[in-house]
């Protein structure tokens, strides 16, 4: 499994592809292949067979995976798209820290 710098419910701005310039949060982080799936943002049309939920079928519009890479992390302090620094507190737990403003951005 990778680490990746982006975690589920982060607010995310995308820096590549054919929806660059979007802002969204990341409903979904996959580990396993660096990808997210960010709300309002690659979206994809899939054809839906009837189901006894979906009696009438048709085509549905979900989001799509994109890779991590083209995402980056907008600092909830500062609110600008930022890389990310880690940093390790007194109690030895590893944070994320914005590398503009140099605040927290794990706060728990």
């Amino acid at each position: 499994m990778t680490k990746m710098h982006v975690k589920k419910g982060d607010t995310v701005k995308v820096i590549s592809g054919k929806d660059r310039g979007k802002v969204g949060e990341v409903k979904r982080s996959i580990p396993s292949t660096g990808r997210v799936v960010v709300e309002k943002v690659n979206m994809m049309k899939k054809a839906m067979r009837p189901t006894q939920q979906n009696p009438q079928g048709g085509i549905s519009t979900m989001e799509a995976p994109l890779d991590a890479s083209n995402v980056m992390l907008v600092c909830p302090s500062c609110n600008e798209a930022t890389r990310v620094a880690h940093k390790r507190t007194e109690a030895g737990k590893l944070i994320r820290v914005c590398k503009k403003c140099g605040k927290d951005i794990d706060t728990e």
